[in-house]
């Protein structure tokens, strides 16, 4: 009997075991297909691509922290504590590159499999369903961003930038906010039509990683202002990671883990309905 025969026959009997269960309809437990799909794709890839999300941060790190935070005195966090100006800003930077990764792989890699590579219509000819699409997806995008993270974290710490010991915490924080960041962000690029449309994606997050408190208190805004900020997620990225490399541990920082639960609960719910929609009709 052939492989494909053998892996067709595998697909109908996961499709009968799954029958009569919740949400068989849209799940078939085979997302990690689409990660090992993910993990070959990568190995064609060029380095390049990958990299240039994680260097970016570091970039910023050392022009602003390291060039222009030598002009900058009075830098304190949280408790009035003083620290350095890229003390200040490095976990802002881990946050961004969490997001870096997450949405460049929730997407324009999801945009160019869904109009140009028709890949999903070839997943969902199969026994699995629009949630192990967006489950698969949204791994692999929130891997992406894990890596990013270690990677920063890596460099930063023996550079003395992260002081508290609860800065390991900093790493499931930033799988958090990939997690988020790729489940709303793969569900939003389902709506776009055209290579065009998806600088709107871009237009939207250079503003948001230049005002969500990266790179100075948002005290210095009116506080309309402020309150417009910290609706968004990055500033809540930030302040959960900010508040765990510097050792500042509240209350507040549950409503920022909570923030990207939502985040994370919604944005499967709105991406597996736009795939069915799109591709079961």
């Amino acid at each position: 009997m052939s492989s494909v025969n053998i892996k067709a026959e595998s697909a109908i009997e996961i499709a009968e075991g799954r029958r009569g269960r919740l949400g068989a309809g849209v799940y078939s437990g085979r997302a990690r297909v689409v990660l090992e799909r993910g993990y070959f794709a990568l190995k064609s890839s060029t380095w390049m691509v990958v990299a240039s999300g994680f260097v970016e941060p570091l970039i910023y790190l050392v022009a602003f922290g390291y060039g222009i935070g030598q002009f900058i005195d009075g830098t304190t966090d949280g408790n009035g504590n003083p620290i350095s100006y890229a003390q200040f800003i490095a976990p802002a930077l881990l946050a961004t590159s969490a997001m870096n990764g997450a949405i460049y792989d929730s997407t324009w890699n999801v945009f160019f499999k869904m109009h140009f590579g028709r890949i999903y219509n070839g997943m969902l000819s199969t026994s699995m369903g629009t949630l192990d699409v967006a489950l698969g997806e949204i791994s692999w995008a929130l891997l992406r961003g894990l890596a990013y993270a270690i990677g920063f974290m890596a460099i930063v710490t023996p550079l003395g930038l992260v002081p508290s010991g609860w800065g390991l915490l900093a790493i499931p924080a930033s799988v958090l906010v990939a997690f988020g960041f790729a489940a709303v962000g793969m569900g939003i690029t389902s709506y776009l039509k055209h290579r065009q449309q998806m600088q709107y994606i871009q237009l939207v997050m250079l503003p948001m990683f230049l005002f969500s408190g990266t790179f100075f208190p948002l005290t210095i805004y009116p506080e309309p202002i402020q309150w417009l900020i910290q609706a968004l997620p990055l500033w809540q990225a930030i302040e959960l990671i900010r508040g765990l490399t510097l050792g500042i541990l509240n209350f507040a920082m549950v409503g920022h883990v909570l923030y990207f639960v939502v985040m994370i609960i919604g944005g499967l719910y709105f991406t597996t309905r736009r795939l069915t929609a799109l591709f079961l009709r």
